[in-house]
């Protein structure tokens, strides 16, 4: 089988391309030749994805049993996708984002009819648009979609609420001592996947015939606490977090830029009904617990010591968010 990633190599994409490559399947990584392609066993295309002149030169006469585009954010780019691949594919996967479910929630289990509905945070309003825009495509010209919905997935990254994920920041502060922000009372339910499990998942609807037309989203069923994360990683690096409880709307008062995405997604309960993935997938099962998963997430940051160098811009982030709900409180 044939395949055409557009990306492959960030958070999520590179354990589904590894994975797809060890399944056996023909891989094609296409990017602007940056950066070398570190997936042993694929194939390299060198273009812009936003140069579409580019794209159709490097595709040549390329044809693909699925295409998917791991960075598309807004509906110019799935409308530029559908011209550029009307034709040559049998399938394209738009990965979308589980953040476009209804928020605040009206039930606590989430299943791919829940409503998609987001009024805090325009990232999520983006992925919206482009499912809604691709599946016009579908229904007028039967344009082989399929959508695809992570939660919160992590591998490189450690998953945290408030603050940059990216960073080494939150185990920086726990083994400093320093206290760190739980959004609410840590009480709220939230779902973590590894990104390796959801490869499993996502690799199963790779070229699946009945995957055409349908909406997904791929989690685990690991559900844990705000408090139960955030103190899984502190004993995974041998220390009891200093947790600060501090209400959501008054973090995204403080910092905006942390508001939208606090408030429009991990602000709220998230509990996903996989029952639909595993129909079209049956031998899907998530095999790493959180309190594994981020073991090997640290040790990652831990065996670069560049990784481990915390901007000055994060650790001020949370000692503004501390300082404003410290003088708040009197």
């Amino acid at each position: 089988m044939k395949l055409l990633f557009i990306g492959g190599t960030g958070n999520i994409s590179v354990s589904v391309s590894r994975l797809a490559v060890q399944r056996g399947f023909d891989l094609y990584l296409l990017n602007r030749g940056r950066q070398p392609v570190t997936i042993d066993g694929a194939h390299a295309l060198t273009a812009d994805i936003n140069q579409p002149d580019q794209v159709s030169a490097a595709l040549s006469d390329h044809h693909f049993d699925a295409v998917v585009n791991w960075i598309a954010f807004h509906p110019n780019e799935v409308e530029r996708d559908i011209a550029l691949f009307r034709g040559r594919c049998k399938q394209y996967i738009f990965i979308s984002s589980a953040s476009a479910y209804q928020k605040p929630p009206s039930h606590h289990i989430i299943t791919e009819s829940t409503p998609l509905h987001n009024p805090f945070w325009e990232y999520s309003r983006n992925k919206i648009a482009c499912e809604e825009r691709l599946l016009r495509a579908y229904r007028d010209e039967a344009f082989p979609i399929t959508l695809v919905r992570p939660s919160h997935t992590y591998d490189k990254y450690i998953p945290i609420a408030v603050g940059n994920w990216a960073s080494y920041i939150l185990p920086k502060r726990m083994l400093e001592g320093k206290p760190v922000i739980v959004h609410g009372d840590g009480t709220s339910l939230w779902t973590i996947t590894h990104s390796e499990d959801f490869a499993k998942a996502f690799v199963g609807l790779l070229g699946n015939p009945h995957a055409i037309g349908q909406a997904f989203h791929i989690t685990s069923d690991f559900v844990l606490t705000w408090n139960q994360i955030y103190e899984q990683i502190g004993d995974a690096l041998g220390v009891t977090p200093k947790l600060v409880h501090i209400p959501s709307d008054f973090i995204a008062q403080v910092e905006p830029s942390i508001g939208a995405g606090l408030l429009g997604d991990k602000a709220h309960s998230a509990v996903f009904d996989n029952s639909k993935i595993r129909q079209f997938v049956p031998d899907y099962v998530a095999t790493i617990p959180f309190y594994l998963g981020i073991r090997r997430t640290l040790a990652g940051f831990q065996a670069n010591p560049e990784r481990m160098r915390v901007p000055d811009e994060d650790d001020a982030q949370i000692e503004r968010i501390l300082a404003a709900y410290g003088g708040n409180t009197g």
